[in-house]
């Protein structure tokens, strides 16, 4: 029996807005924007017989499907869908030093090397370990086979990557703006990515923006 997994960002945050890294250890509501396209997100697929909900333990990610949530769903937190920490760098302005200093660590990433990380931070390959424990508790759910995961940029990209067998160095291939979605099928175990960068709940709140 196979599974489908939608898999979104969750929604803006003020720190998102501001270019301001939030990682792990930021647990910042969504704001007027992020509960905007959350609520986009759900009146286009509330009505997909979705058998469970899973989130990150961060509430960036509950908020944003909280009306799935609201409608009975069963919902569960996993910590391994928890953003990667970005350690010391966490909460701190963007600046021109910020932005050199991540260039470089993705830079390292690029080349392969997913031990890389800032201090006090989580690496690719620290991130991969829990993201693959997070699935396989996932697939273990046989009955649920129709499945909404919301979580946070870098690490749904690094999912990504793990599900369709990419390198991680290719993480930059998945776009992730805010509440974007990702389908992905379960068959005789391989997953496949069905759906890229789907943003059509958000073409009418692109287009209030442009008026």
């Amino acid at each position: 029996m196979g599974k489908e997994l939608y898999i979104i960002r969750h929604g803006e945050t003020d720190l998102n807005k501001q270019g301001i890294v939030q990682g792990r250890g930021i647990n910042s509501d969504l704001n007027d924007t992020g509960r905007a396209q959350a609520e986009a997100f759900f009146q286009l697929y509330k009505d997909l017989p979705f058998d469970k909900v899973y989130t990150s333990t961060l509430k960036r990610t509950h908020q944003t499907v909280n009306k799935f949530i609201e409608s009975g769903l069963p919902w569960e937190q996993l910590s391994g869908l928890d953003e990667l920490a970005w350690g010391e760098w966490e909460g701190k302005p963007s600046s021109e030093q910020a932005l050199a200093v991540f260039r470089e660590l993705v830079e390292q990433w690029q080349s392969g090397d997913y031990d890389a990380k800032f201090e006090g931070g989580e690496s690719p390959a620290e991130v991969a370990v829990r993201l693959t424990e997070a699935v396989n508790h996932i697939k273990s759910h046989k009955k649920e086979q129709l499945v909404l995961v919301c979580m946070h940029g870098r690490a749904m990209r690094l999912l990504l990557c793990l599900l369709s067998g990419k390198p991680m160095s290719d993480m930059g291939e998945f776009p992730h703006q805010n509440t974007t979605l990702y389908r992905v099928s379960l068959k005789d175990d391989i997953f496949t990515i069905t759906d890229f960068n789907n943003t059509d709940h958000l073409k009418e709140l692109n287009n209030l923006g442009q008026d």
